[in-house]
C-alpha cells in the first residue's frame, strides 16, 4: 500500500468505531509512511460535508479497492446513528 491508495475497512473494531469508522467504509491513505503496521486513512463523506475521520488503521484491517464511493460511508454511518 502507498499514499493515495483507495482502501476499505474489512474488520469492525471498537477502536475504529469510537472514531465513527466501521467495516465497509472506504477511504484513502494520507501518508506514504506505514508506522508500526498502520496507515493514516481519511474517510470522507460525499460532497462538501466534513470528513468522518482521519485515523490510523492496521494494514491487516484494510483491503485495496479500485475506486471510492463516499456515499457508502454515509450509508454505513447512518446505520450507527439510529
Amino acid at each position: 500500500m502507498k499514499m493515495m491508495d483507495i482502501v476499505e475497512v474489512i474488520t469492525e473494531k471498537e477502536t475504529y468505531a469510537k472514531e465513527g469508522v466501521h467495516k465497509g467504509m472506504q477511504g484513502w491513505i494520507c501518508l506514504d509512511d506505514n508506522s508500526f503496521g498502520t496507515w493514516l486513512v481519511n474517510f470522507p463523506q460525499y460532497g462538501e460535508k466534513d470528513d468522518i475521520a482521519e485515523i490510523s488503521i492496521k494494514e491487516e484491517d484494510l483491503k485495496l479497492i479500485p475506486k471510492m464511493d463516499a456515499r457508502v460511508n454515509e450509508r454505513i454511518k447512518a446505520q450507527f446513528e439510529e
